[in-house]
């Protein structure tokens, strides 16, 4: 009975672990993506995740923090998102983390400000507070995120080749597009051309036809002189 009921034990285990792995990749593809078109660094954003939540949407903290980025919901909802959404979640922690660092120009003055908020930062002269989950969580995430630059996880990998894929098919439609335009504006420049010519051209000169008359009885008169030597010729 002890050894049937390890062996279900076993087997659950064995086939949940494959699951939940498949889930953290799906999760960190995701965030790979949305870091790479938001312009963050993916290895950072990565490493962010990891540190709140170990890639857990499920994970919810006594502060009220939920999701991968451990979004607070009112920071969400000033941001226009649902941190209950996976995908709003990751978007905001990424959108967050990217905002702290253009207030403060620095990774771990950004990092810290993740953690403890702006106006700790502020309040210690834009250093990173001496608080101790503060100071663990930007030294972790900075040895996590160095690593991963070192050795670029899959994901990162993927994601960077997917993008640069994407921009080449954008540039590629984006000369075909011109190349139409160029040639649609030399083609409107020939007819314009043409026409343009074709309305200066002067109209075939007219001839009234009193005139041609007129030209056709000077032609045919026969002059007097040479009546007379006709008649001449005769006798």
């Amino acid at each position: 009975m002890k050894k049937l009921l390890l062996f279900t034990i076993m087997l659950v285990t064995l086939c949940f672990v494959p699951a939940q792995a498949a889930d953290i990749n799906t999760v960190k593809a995701m965030i790979a993506k949305q870091a790479i078109e938001m312009g963050v660094e993916p290895a950072m954003a990565l490493s962010i995740a990891r540190t709140e939540s170990g890639f857990n949407h499920n994970a919810r903290s006594r502060h009220g923090a939920v999701g991968v980025f451990q979004l607070m919901p009112s920071t969400a909802k000033r941001m226009g998102l649902n941190p209950y959404s996976l995908s709003d979640n990751i978007k905001g922690g990424i959108m967050y983390y990217k905002s702290m660092y253009k207030m403060f120009g620095s990774v771990e003055l950004a990092l810290a400000a993740y953690n403890a908020g702006p106006g700790n930062v502020k309040r210690y002269n834009k250093t990173v507070p001496p608080f101790a989950e503060t100071k663990n969580f930007v030294s972790k995430i900075m040895k996590d995120y160095n690593h991963l630059k070192a050795n670029p996880d899959n994901v990162i990998k993927a994601a960077k080749a997917a993008s640069a894929q994407k921009t080449a098919a954008q540039k590629t439609a984006a000369q075909k597009v011109a190349a139409v335009n160029k040639s649609a504006v030399a083609q409107h420049a020939v007819t314009t051309a043409k026409a343009v010519q074709a309305k200066v051209q002067p109209a075939p000169e007219l001839v009234q036809v009193k005139e041609v008359a007129a030209k056709v009885e000077v032609v045919d008169e026969t002059p007097a002189e040479l009546e007379v030597e006709v008649k001449a010729l005769a006798i």
